[in-house]
């Protein structure tokens, strides 16, 4: 049996499943983004709401690009089983529920006039959505004729442009837009990018002050690795409860949206009160920098040095008993004192991460991690580094080793398909950055080395690109000594002996 509404109102679903049916709510959301990730966050936040008789309605999920899963979510009535499990105080932890607080889903390139009827709903005043980072992008050739417009703020703009229309410009049917894309300041950049679209496409002044007056862009950070299924969880649900569910989630239990909104929203919108991990604030800085540094900054830092070492996942590496003090005390001894944000509050984030990290469900590959090296270093790492250096006046030893492990890895004299081509332990690996960045790594490696010199000129060379950095790092005292240092420690004694004696002299 599929899972459909028909199977819940005939009692031929578990009762454990069902924590409430969500019959006849009203649609308040428009949704760009059918996805895995705003299944298993927002709706599943909205349906935390209705629960509690907090919100009250439902979203309709919008296809933002050709091939989707429509089709799938409508086949069974906008439900679906959303599975969230993880470690929590210490204690694995497993939750399975069907989601009833998706209406359905409208392909816009099949039936565009369904997307528009949506804009003529004066219920459906929020707009949420996720269509990856590539998504908040401006497209010059975009157009309003076309039907569905091809790039996602030209969607928005029209979706906007006929609901002012429709409601001759009333003040009081602006939207509340709140995107969870990945980029920083996501609602800034996507209003900005609507009201250059409105330039384009001679839309009236009218229209661009009922948007720049009315609707509000909120900017967001969101927070839940969301994993998608296999298909032993697809097979697991059939036999335990008898349906088929090609719409399954899962999800780690952690959960964290940090929304740019003032008090009026917040209790528009009163996610908090559903005791839902909301943060509503007047500036997001600093939990986007919190983030950044030690939830990012923690991978970034250990993953050349635990995937050199011979470890592949996160998980076997925060359990490892050498990478994972590795990564601890980089996290607790470095970055955290280079933060200027609360001491409790950086202190829970940090044990929330550790613990994320050893989810037993979530296999995260340190060579995925890797993708574009250079530019995450630059962001999440360098940071860290600058402002320890300036407050204590010393280099941080792990992250530090971590810029010198990076090097090492890619250590890669052959380009091949778009990757540059390195080995570990003999087996080869790919490296995949811009194509710039592997050619500069490519030419770096493709030397005979001989002495500490031949270290230190790898160094430099690197240290100085100021189109990596942002600035000349051998301005850093120390720095090219030091990365020198590690670096020859790591290519001649290899990482286990290298990143052992660090960590050994860390305790002393």
């Amino acid at each position: 049996m599929l899972l459909k509404r028909e199977l819940i109102q005939q009692g031929k679903i578990d009762e454990k499943l069902i924590s409430f049916k969500g019959e006849g709510l009203p649609e308040k959301v428009i949704q760009f983004g059918e996805g895995n990730f705003l299944r298993a966050f927002v709706e599943w936040m909205f349906h935390e709401m209705n629960k509690k008789g907090l919100f009250n309605g439902k979203a309709v999920a919008v296809q933002p690009i050709p091939f989707g899963r429509a089709k799938e979510i409508n086949e069974q009535d906008g439900l679906y089983t959303l599975i969230l499990r993880g470690i929590q105080q210490g204690q694995v932890i497993e939750k399975k529920e069907i989601i009833t607080s998706l209406s359905r889903c409208i392909n816009p390139y099949e039936n565009y006039d369904e997307l528009l009827k949506c804009a003529e709903n004066p219920e459906i005043k929020y707009m949420i959505s996720n269509t990856t980072e590539a998504g908040i992008a401006y497209d010059k050739e975009d157009s309003l004729e076309n039907k569905p417009p091809k790039s996602f703020p030209g969607k928005v703009t029209a979706y906007l442009y006929h609901r002012f229309k429709h409601f001759n410009g009333a003040p009081d049917k602006g939207m509340v837009i709140i995107p969870c894309e990945l980029i920083d300041r996501n609602g800034d950049k996507l209003k900005e990018i609507v009201l250059k679209l409105i330039q384009d496409w001679n839309l009236s002044e009218e229209f661009k002050e009922w948007v720049e007056q009315n609707c509000k862009f909120l900017n967001t950070l969101v927070d839940r690795i969301v994993t998608g299924y296999s298909e032993k969880d697809v097979e697991k649900i059939r036999e335990e409860y008898g349906y088929q569910d090609k719409n399954l989630d899962t999800g780690e239990i952690f959960h964290l949206w940090v929304i740019e909104g003032d008090e009026k929203l917040k209790e528009e919108l009163p996610f908090h009160k559903a005791g839902l991990n909301i943060i509503w604030t007047d500036d997001m800085t600093p939990y986007r920098t919190r983030k950044v540094r030690i939830l990012n900054g923690a991978h970034t830092m250990t993953v050349p040095t635990g995937f050199l070492y011979g470890i592949d996942t996160v998980k076997e590496a925060v359990e490892h008993p050498v990478i994972g003090k590795y990564m601890e005390k980089g996290i607790y001894e470095e970055i955290i004192p280079s933060l200027d944000l609360d001491k409790k509050d950086m202190l829970k984030f940090a044990n929330d991460v550790v613990e994320r990290f050893k989810n037993p469900f979530i296999k995260h590959y340190l060579i995925d991690i890797s993708l574009n090296s250079t530019s995450k270093f630059k962001t999440r790492v360098l940071p860290s580094i600058i402002e320890y250096v300036k407050r204590k006046g010393q280099l941080p030893k792990i992250l530090t080793f971590s810029l010198a492990a990076l090097i090492a890895f890619y250590r890669g004299t052959v380009i091949k398909d778009g990757k540059l081509i390195a080995k570990r332990n003999g087996e080869e690996y790919e490296i995949r950055d811009n194509i710039e960045a592997l050619k500069f790594f490519k030419n770096l490696w493709n030397r005979e080395i001989k002495n500490e010199d031949d270290f230190k000129a790898i160094v430099d060379k690197v240290l100085c690109h100021e189109k990596f950095w942002g600035q000349d790092l051998r301005e850093v005292e120390g720095l090219k000594a030091t990365v020198a240092t590690y670096l020859k420690q790591i290519i001649e004694r290899g990482m286990e002996e290298s990143v052992a004696k660090l960590v050994k002299e860390k305790e002393v």
